[in-house]
C-alpha cells in the first residue's frame, strides 16, 4: 500500500512538473493587425514563416484590416494587441481619448507615388478632379496630403474631392477604369499604371520630410502590463527585417511577396526594391516624423493640435535593444549593414 502511494505521488509530482513546464514554454498568442499591403510590410510575413516569432515565444494571427480607423477600433476595444498602422490614424485616436503608444516605426519616409490618368499632364489639372483613398484618416490619405502640399494645391480651395473606395489594387483599377482620376500608389501598383501610360506626377523619393508610414502601435495598457511580450515582439520583427533586406533571402522574400500580394515576378521585385528603400534598419520611433503628421492633421481636426505628440512616443525597447547590441548583432548574423 504504502509502495503504491510513493508512486502514486511520483506520478502527481511528475504531471505537475510536465505542466510547469509546458506553459514555460507555450507561445504566448497575441493578435497583430495591419492597415497596409505592400512590400514593406514583408517583415511582419516573415516574422511568422521564418520562425522568428516562435522563436521569441510568440505565437501571431496577423490579421489584415482594410483601414486604419478600424484596426484603432479594434486596439481600443482590446481585441489587438499590436497595430501596424500610421501616424495620422494614431494622432487621430489618441486625439480621440485612447491611450496608444508608438514603439517603433518601420517606414518614416513617404513611399507612395502620385499617378494620374493621361490626360492629367501637370499638378494644376488635378483641380476638381477625384482623388481615390484607401479610408480616411489613414496613412495614404496621409500621403495624398503629403503630395497636395507639395503640389502648392489645397483640398478645400481647389475642389479636389477624396473617394474612399478601397484598398491599393482597387485604387489603381479606380484609376484605370477612369472612376478616379489620380491616386497615390505603392511602387508595385503605380508601375502597372506607369507601363500603360499614366502620367506620373510625383515620384516617392521626391518627398523628402519625415512621416510615419508604418509604425508599430500598442495599447499604454498592454506595453505596462507586459513590456516583455512588446519586447519579444520587436526582436521578432528586428530579426525578420535583418533577413529580409540580406541579399542572400532576396528569393524567399520575393516569394513572400508574391503570395501576400498576389503579384507576379516581376510585380514582386517591385515590391522587394521599395521594400529595399522604404524601410528604417533601426525602426526608432520618428517623433520628427510624427510632428510632421500633426503638422498636417491639425489644420483638419483641432484636438490634433493639442497632443503632445513625444508623449505618443515611447522609445525605451527600441533604445534597450540597440544599447545591448542585439540590432547590430542581428543584422550581423544575416552578412548585411544595420546602415
Amino acid at each position: 500500500m504504502l509502495h503504491s502511494r510513493v508512486f502514486a505521488y511520483a506520478v502527481f509530482v511528475w504531471l505537475i512538473s510536465a505542466v510547469h513546464a509546458w506553459s514555460a514554454t507555450a507561445p504566448t498568442r497575441v493578435v497583430v493587425g495591419y492597415a497596409a499591403m505592400n512590400g514593406r510590410v514583408a517583415p511582419l510575413w516573415i516574422a511568422d514563416e521564418q520562425g522568428f516569432l516562435a522563436r521569441n515565444g510568440l505565437h501571431a494571427d496577423q490579421v489584415y484590416i482594410r483601414g486604419a480607423p478600424l484596426l484603432v477600433a479594434g486596439m481600443a476595444s482590446g481585441d489587438i494587441q499590436f497595430g501596424r498602422s500610421g501616424g495620422s490614424a494614431t494622432l487621430a485616436a489618441v486625439g480621440a481619448g485612447h491611450d496608444f503608444k508608438i514603439v517603433a516605426t518601420f517606414s518614416s519616409r513617404n513611399s507612395y507615388d502620385f499617378i494620374a490618368r493621361s490626360n492629367i499632364k501637370r499638378p494644376e489639372d488635378l483641380r476638381g478632379k477625384r482623388i481615390a483613398l484607401n479610408s480616411i484618416g489613414g496613412t495614404g490619405w496621409m500621403g495624398v496630403l503629403f503630395w497636395l502640399e507639395h503640389f502648392g494645391l489645397d483640398q478645400t480651395r481647389d475642389q479636389i474631392s477624396m473617394q474612399v473606395l478601397g484598398d491599393q489594387p482597387i485604387m489603381m483599377q479606380a484609376v484605370e477604369t477612369g472612376i478616379a482620376d489620380a491616386a497615390a500608389l505603392d511602387g508595385v501598383f503605380s508601375k502597372i499604371l506607369r507601363q500603360k501610360g499614366f502620367t506620373v506626377l510625383g515620384e516617392s523619393a521626391n518627398l523628402a520630410q519625415r512621416t510615419v508610414g508604418q509604425a508599430m502601435v500598442v495599447p499604454q495598457a498592454f506595453l505596462s502590463q507586459r513590456p516583455d511580450i512588446v519586447e519579444n515582439y520587436l526582436k521578432a520583427e528586428i530579426e525578420a527585417l535583418a533577413f529580409a533586406v540580406a541579399p542572400k533571402n532576396k528569393a524567399t522574400v520575393i516569394k513572400t511577396i508574391m503570395k501576400k500580394l498576389k503579384a507576379n515576378a516581376n510585380d514582386a521585385e517591385e515590391g522587394y526594391q521599395d521594400l529595399l528603400k522604404g524601410v528604417d534598419r533601426k525602426p526608432f520611433p520618428s517623433l520628427d516624423g510624427l510632428r510632421n503628421v500633426q503638422r498636417m492633421l491639425k489644420t483638419r481636426n483641432p484636438k490634433i493640435g493639442e497632443v503632445k505628440v513625444e508623449e505618443v512616443i515611447d522609445a525605451r525597447i527600441m533604445r534597450k535593444l540597440d544599447e545591448s547590441g542585439f540590432i547590430d548583432r542581428v543584422y550581423a548574423a544575416q552578412g548585411v549593414s544595420v546602415k
